[in-house]
């Protein structure tokens, strides 16, 4: 069974296509225009072992903020319709990841509820860490996703960003991983 979705968002801001497959090997063809954001994307599909293929034009020469949010809603348009009815996945997952100076921390629950609890260390200047915040925003609300990334401690912003998108494409790997032993929903309700 493939766990594949196709999306595409045009606006006047911002034309994206993505191609996801949950059960992948972390392949990937990422250009959004941003060369930093590509890379994070990469890391993320790489560390989730998901084969992504993502196509953006945005007005970057205005701001990456519309690029990196509607990157955002169609990644997380993706991930819902490759879960379909979310029957056997496991829902929960969660990744601690280091990359020298940071400490990030991600845990997933793929409930329907969407929901972005985004900590970055206190002293944190405004930088990519912070406008990926957005991103996650996107993609909790459009992936029915309640996400919680708790970055404890790091200077780097480089660092920083990507020990996030790592510890997320490695929880998203737990949560949507189907079990044998959940036959429907993972819920006590028999909903989610």
């Amino acid at each position: 069974m493939s766990r594949f979705a196709e999306v595409e968002r045009n606006t006047r801001e911002t034309e994206i296509l993505a191609k996801l497959e949950l059960d992948g090997v972390g392949t990937n063809e990422i250009a959004t225009g941003i060369p930093f954001f590509d890379h994070m994307l990469e890391a993320f599909s790489v560390h989730g072992f998901f084969d992504l293929s993502l196509k953006a034009k945005g007005d970057i020469e205005v701001d990456y903020h519309h690029t990196v949010e509607d990157v955002g809603i169609v990644l997380g348009d993706a991930i819902s319709r490759a879960l379909a009815d979310r029957k056997g996945i496991r829902r929960y997952g969660h990744a601690i990841t280091p990359m020298d100076d940071a400490l990030a921390k991600a845990t997933i629950d793929l409930s329907n509820r969407p929901y972005l609890a985004y900590h970055l260390p206190g002293a944190f200047k405004p930088n990519f860490a912070d406008l990926a915040r957005e991103f996650f925003r996107s993609i909790a609300n459009h992936a029915g996703m309640n996400l919680h990334i708790n970055v404890s401690y790091g200077q780097n912003d480089h660092h920083v960003t990507e020990a996030i998108f790592k510890s997320f494409g490695r929880a998203l790997d737990q949560a949507v991983a189907l079990d044998e032993r959940i036959t429907n929903l993972y819920s006590a309700k028999g909903c989610i």
